[in-house]
């Protein structure tokens, strides 16, 4: 049997699957997110359930973060995320209480973006401000991390 791949083959795998210029696009923001979380855990998400059904995109991801259910109950989970989306990227920000301060804080400066409770979703790199991405990335892991 063959061994399985490490995360970090299964994410350059994804990655390179990708046509261009989303594939340039998702190397330059997994580069920038590692160097704005030197050491953090990375994950990749296949997008698969229990009985291997496609039920997401494919979703790599970056740090750690406790999701707390109203139950009680948690899950470990990243702190950070991107996919591709049929029309471009998708970055999240998890963790974030008040759904709309993304959109209030970041959606001017921006670029041209979507923005929802905790998703931003662009089209390419070139469509948005770069130090403004950076921004929300470093706002995302300051908030998590204080939880």
């Amino acid at each position: 049997m063959a061994n399985a791949l490490t995360i970090q083959e299964q994410i350059e795998t994804y990655i390179a699957s990708q046509p261009e210029p989303k594939r340039s696009d998702m190397q330059a923001l997994h580069h920038l997110i590692l160097q704005l979380m030197p050491g953090c855990q990375v994950w990749f998400l296949d997008g698969k359930n229990g009985e291997n059904k496609t039920v997401s995109n494919p979703n790599i991801g970056y740090g750690l973060y406790t999701i707390r259910y109203a139950d009680g109950k948690t899950r470990e989970f990243y702190q950070i995320g991107m996919s591709v989306n049929t029309s471009g990227i998708s970055v999240y920000v998890l963790g974030i209480e008040d759904k709309t301060y993304l959109a209030k804080a970041y959606g001017e400066k921006l670029g041209k973006a979507s923005i929802s409770g905790y998703c931003i979703k662009f089209k390419s790199l070139n469509d948005i401000n770069m130090d403004v991405l950076e921004s929300v990335i470093r706002y995302g892991v300051g908030v998590t991390s204080k939880k």
